[in-house]
C-alpha cells in the first residue's frame, strides 16, 4: 500500500464521526492540560488507558495522540502570560513570550505562538507521512557516541543564552550540571549528593526547577518590585492582529524549525524540550539582531513554538515504525498500544493500516482544530492579565504548588520548589541567566549517560567518540558553534576600535 492510499484510508478513520469526536476531545483535553503547570500529557494519557478499555483502538489512540500534541500546543499559554511553563517543552517559549506580555503585547504573543505551532505541527505531519520508514533507520543508527555529540552540541550554545556575561552563563550552567547529578547513579547504584536524605534518591524533577526558577522567581520579583513602572503594562492585552512585517519575521523561523524540530523529534530521547531549546538557540545564532532575543522578539517566540510542535510529530516515527518510544509520553503511548493488543513496529503499516494512517491523518485535523479553537479564544485567554495583581500572584503560587505536588505527592518537593524560587530570584537580582541552568540540567544527565555507555562499550577508550562520521560531524559543528561567537565578538571590537581611532 502506497503512502497516498494509506493516507486515504487514514482519513476515512479520522473523518468518521467517531474520529472527529475523539480528535476534538483529545486536543481540547490536551490544550487545557498544557495550560496547567504540572499535569502534562503523560499523566493524562496514563489516566485515559483504563478509560478507553473496550473502545475501538483507532479512535482511542487518535484521542491519546490529540492529548499529546494538544498539550504542547496549549502549554505556551501559561509560559507567555504567567512565566509558568505548563510543560517542559514550552520553557523556551517564556524567554520572549513573557517579555512581550509584560510590554502589553500578550494578544500578539499568543497569536504568534498559535500560528507557529500550527505550521510546525502541520509541516511535520507531512514529513511524518512521507519519510517515517526512512527516518526510522536513521533514528536507530544513533548510538551513545552520537547522542553524546548531539548533547554536547546543545551545551556549546550556552553562551547564546547569556544576558551579556558569558562567565555568569557558565556559572549558571555549572549549577544546572550539579543539580542533574543528584540522585542514584543509574550504573553503579550509589547515592550521589543526596546527603543522606531519601527524598533526593530519585533526583530532582524538572518541573520543580522550571517552576521555581521562572514562576516563583517572577512572583518574588513582582512582590518586591511593586514600584516598577514596566509592570503596569502587563495588564494590557494589546492588538491581536499580526502585521505583514510580523509574518515576515515569523516566516524564516517557522520554515527552518519545522524541519529541524521534526528531525530532533525523530531521535529517541530528544523530544520537544530539546527541540525547543535548539530551535531558539539556532535562530539567535543566525539572526542579524541577537540582542533582541530575550526582550520580546517575535523570532525568539516563533522558533521554539514551531520546533516543539514539530518534534511531537517526529516522536511518532520511532514509535510507529520501530516500536521504540522517543520520550516519556510516547513510552506511555506504547503501553496503550500494547494494552489494546497492537504491536507498533515495522509490520504495523501492513497489519493495522487503520491505526498507523489513522493517527497520522488525525493530526491534520487536530492541528486545524487547535488553530480554530485557540485563535478566537485569545482575547478571553489574555484576560488572565486583567486579574488584580495580588490575586494573579496567588493563583501562580497555587498552580505551581499543586503542579509540583501532583507529580510525587511529596511535601519535600514543595520545599525544593521554594528553594529554587529563591535561587531564581537571586539569579535574576544579580543578572545570572536561568536558561543555561535549565539547559544544562536537561542535557547533563543524558550526556553523562551516553558518555558512560560509550566508554563501557569501548573498554574506556575515548576514541569511540570519533570513530563514527555522525559523531565526528556533530563534534566539529560543536567546535565551530563554540568559537564562532568569540571570533565575531573580536571582529566587532576591532571594528569599534578602528572607528574610534
Amino acid at each position: 500500500m502506497g503512502a497516498l492510499d494509506g493516507l486515504m484510508q487514514g482519513f476515512q478513520v479520522a473523518f468518521s464521526w467517531e474520529g472527529i469526536l475523539f480528535v476534538l476531545i483529545g486536543v481540547v483535553t490536551g490544550t487545557l492540560i498544557g495550560m496547567m503547570p504540572g499535569l502534562g500529557p503523560i499523566s493524562a494519557i496514563a489516566i485515559m488507558i483504563p478509560v478507553t478499555y473496550g473502545m475501538n483502538p483507532s479512535s482511542a489512540l487518535v484521542m491519546m495522540a490529540g492529548v499529546y500534541y494538544g498539550a504542547v500546543f496549549g502549554g505556551s499559554t501559561s509560559s507567555i502570560l504567567l512565566n509558568a511553563p505548563g510543560i517542559s517543552g514550552t520553557v523556551a517559549t517564556s524567554f520572549d513570550g513573557y517579555p512581550m506580555a509584560q510590554r502589553g503585547e500578550a494578544g500578539k504573543a499568543l497569536a504568534v505562538a498559535a500560528i507557529s505551532s500550527f505550521i510546525g505541527g502541520t509541516v511535520s505531519v507531512v514529513l511524518l507521512m512521507l519519510f517515517a520508514p526512512a527516518l526510522a533507520s536513521v533514528a536507530i543508527s544513533f548510538g551513545p557516541p552520537e547522542y553524546f555529540a548531539l548533547m554536547f552540541l546543545g551545551l556549546t550554545a550556552i553562551s547564546s543564552l547569556s544576558d551579556g556575561s558569558t562567565v555568569k552563563a557558565l556559572i549558571s550552567a555549572t549549577l544546572g550540571f550539579m543539580a542533574a547529578t543528584i540522585g542514584i547513579d543509574a550504573q553503579t547504584g550509589t547515592n550521589r549528593f543526596t546527603f543522606g536524605n531519601p527524598n533526593l534518591m530519585e533526583g530532582i524533577d524538572f518541573l520543580v526547577i522550571a517552576l521555581g526558577l521562572f514562576a516563583l522567581a517572577e512572583v518574588c520579583f513582582l512582590i518586591l518590585n511593586r514600584k516598577d513602572k514596566s509592570l503596569s503594562k502587563q495588564s494590557d492585552i494589546g492588538n491581536l492582529k499580526l502585521s505583514r512585517d510580523d509574518f515576515k519575521e515569523m516566516k524564516g523561523p517557522m520554515t527552518r524549525q519545522s524541519f529541524l524540530g521534526f528531525l530532533l523529534g525523530v531521535l529517541p530521547g530528544a523530544g520537544a524540550t530539546i527541540a525547543s531549546f535548539i530551535g531558539y538557540i539556532t535562530e539567535k545564532r543566525i539572526t542579524k539582531k541577537p540582542e533582541e532575543f530575550g526582550k520580546g522578539s517575535i523570532k525568539g517566540l516563533s522558533a521554539p513554538e514551531t520546533a516543539n510542535n514539530a518534534a511531537t510529530s517526529g516522536a511518532f516515527v520511532p514509535l510507529l515504525s520501530l516500536g521504540i518510544p522517543g520520550s516519556g509520553t510516547t513510552a506511555v503511548m506504547l503501553g496503550a498500544f500494547l494494552v489494546m493488543g497492537i504491536q507498533p513496529g515495522p509490520l504495523l503499516v501492513q497489519d493495522r493500516p487503520d491505526v498507523f494512517w489513522g493517527i497520522i491523518a488525525s493530526m491534520y485535523i487536530g492541528n486545524v482544530f487547535l488553530l480554530i479553537l485557540n485563535l478566537p479564544l485569545i482575547p478571553y485567554i489574555a484576560k488572565i492579565l486583567k486579574i488584580s495583581r495580588p490575586l494573579l500572584i496567588s493563583l501562580v503560587i497555587i498552580f505551581s504548588l499543586i503542579g509540583v505536588y501532583s507529580i510525587s505527592f511529596s511535601t519535600f518537593d514543595l520545599y525544593l520548589l521554594l528553594a529554587f524560587g529563591l535561587l531564581g530570584y537571586l539569579m535574576r537580582l544579580f543578572s545570572f541567566p536561568a536558561a543555561p541552568f535549565i539547559l544544562a540540567f536537561i542535557l547533563g544527565g543524558m550526556m553523562e549517560q551516553a558518555l558512560r555507555q560509550a566508554l563501557t562499550a569501548s573498554g574506556g577508550s575515548l576514541l569511540v567518540l570519533v570513530e563514527d562520521p555522525i559523531s565526528v560531524g556533530l563534534l566539529a559543528v560543536s567546535f565551530l558553534s563554540f568559537i564562532v561567537p568569540f571570533i565575531r565578538k573580536k571582529r566587532e571590537d576591532n571594528k569599534q576600535n578602528q572607528d574610534a581611532a
